[in-house]
Order: C-alpha cells, then structure tokens, then sequence
C-alpha cells in the first residue's frame, strides 16, 4: 500500500494541521468551559455558543470551497490559520472581563472562528489531495484523522490542567503559539499551480456544482447525512461542562478527561486502522459504527460515575473513529480533481451542522427537556437514523472499498 507519509509536505501538512487543531480545540474548550462557570444554570447559551459558530462556518464554506478550486490552496490555507491565531489573541480578553461582556467576546472570537473553518475546512482536504495520488487516498484520510484526534486528546487535557495549576491565561499563550506555527509549516509547502481549467462557468453556477454533484451521487449525499443527522441528535459533547459539574462533579482537570476520551478512543482506531483497513464490507461497518456510537450516548446519558462515562465516550470516539476515516475515504475517491474544493465544501457543510447545530440542538434540548433526558433521546434517534440508512440507503450498505481503490482514467474536459 502507499504510505501518504512518504511525501515530505504531506508531513509539514500533517503538521500544520496539527497545530491548527491544537489552537482550535483549546478556544473550544475554554469557551464552553467560561459559560457554564458564569451560568451555570443555562444550558441555553452553550446551545447558542453552537448557533454562533454554525452561521459564519455554514454560509462561508460553500464560497471556501469555490474559492479552493480558484486561487492559491496553500495561501488561502495560510489565511485562514491567521485569522485563528487573532481568535485566540482576542479571546484572552475574556480571562478578564464578566457578565454580558464575557459572552459577547466569546461570542464575537468565536463566530470569527467559524470564519476561519469555513475556508480552511474545504481547502485542507484540496491541498492535500494535491500532494498525494490516489492510490495513498485511504493512508491520507487515517493519518489526517490520527493527527486530529491525538491533538484533539491533548489539547483539552493541557487546557484543563493549565488552568488548574496554573491560571486562566496559560491556555491561550500555547494555542497562539500553535497557531503561529501552522502558518510557518504552510508556508514551508511549495506553491501548487492549478491545473488549466475549461471555459469559467458563471460564480453562481460554480458555487452550487458542489451540491449538484454530491447530490447526483447517493453514497455521498447518503454518508453525509448519516454524519448529519446522528451527530446532529446524538452528539452530547457540547454540555460536558454541565455534566461534569452537576452529575459528575469534577473540575477542569475531569472536564478535560471527559473531553479527551471521545478524541482518545478515535485516535487508538485510527492508527488501527493504518494496519487493518476497513476495506471489505466498508458500509455495513460505517453504519455498524455509528449504531454503536449511538448505544455509548444513551450510556454516557444515564452514568452517574466518572469512570464509567469516561469509557461510554472513549468506546463512542472508537466508533466515530471507524466512520469517519470510511466517509473521508468516500469523500477522496468520489471527487473529481476540479470540484476538490467545491466538494470539500459540502462535507464541512454537513459536518459544521452536525457539530455546530447540534450544539444548538442540545442547548436547546437541555433547556426543555433536562439535561439527562435530551441526551437519552438524541442516542435513541441516532439507532433510528441507522437504521433508516441501512434500509433505504443500499449504496452505503453495499459500499466495498477495494474496488475503488485503483488508479481512475484522467478527467476529460
């Protein structure tokens, strides 16, 4: 098999991408973490902290991905990094202020966050694929998730733990320092000219070819609503703080653990998956994991014993792990060279609002139903998701990776 590693800016890629993640998951977790110290009693405004990422992320990634296939990968990846290292400059703001004025830092920083994903989500994946063949997509897509993951374990634990022993400011001198190097390892990555494109469709018609594509190809549309809609209900990420406060009772160090343990589990599959891909029977082990992901939800939702939850989401970050470097795989070998970019943008489109607006869903859930309740319910609408795709999606369900993982005849235009 071809080893993505092999190429020395996939590596500075990897890298970058890394340091990225860092910086991201440490604002993520501050900010969440600073709302429910200061209402303790509102599930309702971590629900809006989701709402507040979601528009710019949302609206923004459709023109990031046109704009990915148009002009300059690695400049318009180096941007985007900068503008998150300003998110986490202006966020330290936050440390000292209280009250409305604490919300409305967080929530300006964070809506500029949501800027940045909304160009870097579909230009990463355009840029990398740039840099590997096809045939080291499935090594590209596990690695890319092993990156993310290991720092998505990391970076809560050092959050939790620098603002315990050492102070609320501590966090943020490691994410903009994070942040400054994934600019530099871009930078590192020789420029990438586009290939000769035909004759310019008109902006509008080229911003939507994305969504027309993937909606003329079910396996992509049916995987990306899998992700949709299970994380969408079945996500219970966004009210650890709560959890860890009222029912667990534990502080930022265990705020950290719990928020470590998803990205744990993740990570150990993925470097499993780098020795037994999940090839053979690839959809019916997507939809098996996202099934079982589910069960670990209404698990976590009903613990009342640290141990036991922190297992329930390492065991559903395990599970998570499997799909998501099955629906990466997907996404790679069903894209075309020339709407990389516009495709990508799809994907983080329907990734944003499963993990954006299902923060808002769970807020609001929480709000109206309790917080115990709303999360049983969005693990048993996950179970009813799956089950709905394994009956009526067959491309999924039959999905076989082997057959598509051979060198594909050029792109004629």
């Amino acid at each position: 098999m071809t080893h993505a590693t092999d190429y020395p800016e996939f590596r500075q890629l990897l890298g970058a991408h890394g340091c990225s993640t860092i910086c991201t998951r440490i604002l993520f977790f501050w900010a969440p973490y600073a709302i429910a110290k200061a209402y303790p009693a509102e599930p309702l405004y971590l629900g809006l902290l989701g709402l507040v990422q979601a528009i710019p992320a949302l609206s923004l990634a459709i023109l990031g991905g046109h704009l990915a296939d148009f002009l300059d990968r690695r400049n318009l990846l180096r941007y985007s990094y900068a503008l998150q290292c300003l998110c986490a400059v202006g966020m330290t703001a936050s440390v000292y202020t209280d009250g409305w004025m604490k919300l409305a830092v967080i929530f300006v920083c964070m809506f500029f966050l949501g800027v940045a994903r909304g160009f870097a989500d579909p230009t990463m994946p355009s840029l990398e694929a740039q840099i590997v063949p096809r045939l080291a997509a499935l090594s590209a897509a596990t690695w890319t998730t092993i990156v993310w993951h290991a720092c998505a374990v990391f970076a809560p634990l050092l959050a939790g733990a620098l603002i315990q022993y050492i102070g609320n400011l501590a966090p943020f001198v490691l994410a903009i320092l994070c942040s400054s190097l994934s600019i530099v390892l871009v930078s590192w990555i020789s420029p990438k000219p586009r290939q000769q494109q035909g004759p310019k469709e008109p902006l509008g018609q080229s911003i939507t070819a994305g969504w027309r594509f993937v909606m003329q190809r079910r396996i992509l549309w049916n995987s990306m609503a899998l992700d949709l809609f299970a994380v969408l209900f079945g996500g219970a990420i966004a009210m650890l703080p709560l959890y860890a406060d009222q029912i667990l009772h534990t502080g930022p160090v265990g705020l950290g653990i719990l928020s470590a343990s998803p990205m744990l589990g993740a990570l150990i599959c993925a470097i499993l998956c780098i020795r037994f891909p999940p090839r053979a029977n690839a959809g019916k082990i997507l939809l098996s994991s996202v099934f079982g992901f589910g069960i670990c939800m209404i698990v976590f939702a009903l613990s009342t014993n640290l141990v036991l939850s922190v297992a329930a989401l390492f065991f559903s970050g395990m599970l998570d792990g499997v799909s998501v470097v099955i629906r990466k795989s997907i996404l790679r070998l069903y894209s075309p060279e020339s709407m990389r970019g516009r495709i990508a943008a799809v994907n983080s489109v329907f990734i944003g609002a499963s993990n954006e607006l299902g923060e808002l869903e769970s807020g609001l859930a929480a709000h109206w139903l309790g917080l115990v309740p709303s999360v049983v319910i969005g693990g048993m609408t996950t179970l009813c998701i799956v089950v709905c795709v394994s009956l009526f999606g067959k491309e999924v369900r039959e999905f076989d990776m082997h057959s598509q993982m051979q060198p594909q005849p050029k792109e004629n235009k």
